[in-house]
C-alpha cells in the first residue's frame, strides 16, 4: 500500500457543502487519485475536549452542528463506515507519543469531517474516524499531535487537518471596509507552509500579519499544525487554491506527500 498523504481543508461555512466554489472540485480531483486509502482520520476544530479523545463509533452518523443555514443542508448525510479497531489503536500510540486518549463510542461526523469529505470522497467508501482537538492545546501541541498521527499514512491512511486558513466569525457576518487584510495573512501562511517553517507558523501569533484578526480563537488555525506535523521534512506542500469567501474567509488548503502527478491544471505544488 502507498503511503497516504496528509493534507489540510479549510472548510470555512457549512455552505460549502451547497457551495463548491474554487476548492470543491479541486478536492474532487484530488480525492479521484486517491484510490487506495485503508481510512482517513479528521482533526476537526468542531470537536473540543477537555483531553483527546478518538472516536470509535462503528457507523458515524453526521452531526448538523450549525443553526441558522437554509433547509436543504440539514437534509444531507455523508454516512461512511467508522474504523473502531484502528481508533482503539491510534489510542495506543498517542499513548506512546506521550498523548493520553480515550476512545468514544459515540460520536459522530460534525460538519468540519464531512462537509469537504462530501468532495473528497463523494461515495463515502472509506472508513472516516475523528481525533478531537484539546480545547488548550497549543500550536507546539498540534505539531506534536500530528508527528505521532504520521506512522498512519504508511498504512494508507489519510491525515486530515479541517480547519480554516482565516476565520474571523464577527466580520464574516459583518461589512468591513479592510478585507485585504485576510488575504494578508493567507499568503503569509502560504510561503511559510512553502518553506515548512514550522517555527514561525507555531509561533504565527507574533509573526504574522493581522495573526490575532484572522483567527480571534485559535481553533481553526490548529489542524494546519496538525497536518504539518503529520508530513516529513523533505515532502514539498502543494498549495489546493480555495480563493476568498465572504470577503474575509480563506479556503486556501495544503497537501503534503501528494502524488508527483498531481498537482492538476491549476493547483500549484511549492518546493
Amino acid at each position: 500500500m502507498s503511503r497516504a498523504p496528509s493534507l489540510f481543508i479549510s472548510h470555512g461555512s457549512p455552505m460549502f457543502a451547497l457551495e463548491p466554489g474554487e476548492l470543491g472540485p479541486h478536492l474532487q480531483q484530488l480525492g479521484a487519485a486517491l484510490q487506495d486509502l485503508s481510512a482517513i482520520v479528521v482533526v476537526s476544530p468542531h470537536w473540543q475536549t477537555r483531553d483527546i479523545r478518538v472516536a470509535a463509533t462503528a457507523s458515524p452518523e453526521t452531526i448538523h452542528d450549525f443553526g441558522g443555514f437554509p433547509e436543504p443542508l440539514y437534509a444531507l448525510r455523508y454516512e461512511p463506515p467508522g474504523a473502531p479497531e484502528l481508533a482503539a489503536e491510534i489510542v495506543r500510540m498517542l499513548a506512546d507519543a506521550g498523548l493520553p486518549a480515550t476512545l468514544d463510542a459515540q460520536r459522530g461526523l460534525d460538519h468540519g469531517a464531512w462537509v469537504p469529505l462530501r468532495y473528497l470522497k463523494p461515495a463515502a467508501d472509506v472508513a472516516v474516524l475523528q481525533v478531537s482537538l484539546p480545547a488548550r492545546m497549543t500550536t507546539q501541541g498540534a505539531l506534536e499531535l500530528g508527528r505521532a498521527l504520521a506512522p498512519l499514512r504508511d498504512r494508507g491512511v489519510l491525515i486530515v487537518g479541517s480547519g480554516s486558513l482565516t476565520h474571523n466569525l464577527y466580520e464574516f457576518r459583518s461589512h468591513i471596509s479592510d478585507p485585504e487584510y485576510a488575504q494578508a495573512f493567507a499568503d503569509w501562511a502560504a510561503d511559510a507552509v512553502a518553506r515548512r517553517d514550522a517555527q514561525a507558523l507555531v509561533e504565527y501569533r507574533v509573526r504574522a500579519p493581522h495573526a490575532e484578526r484572522a483567527h480571534p480563537t485559535e481553533e481553526h488555525y490548529l489542524p494546519l499544525l496538525v497536518a504539518l506535523g503529520a508530513s516529513a521534512a523533505h515532502e514539498a506542500a502543494a498549495l489546493i487554491p480555495g480563493g476568498m469567501t465572504n470577503g474575509v474567509l480563506s479556503m486556501d488548503s495544503f497537501g503534503f506527500g501528494l502524488d508527483p502527478a498531481w498537482p492538476q491544471p491549476g493547483v500549484h505544488a511549492r518546493a
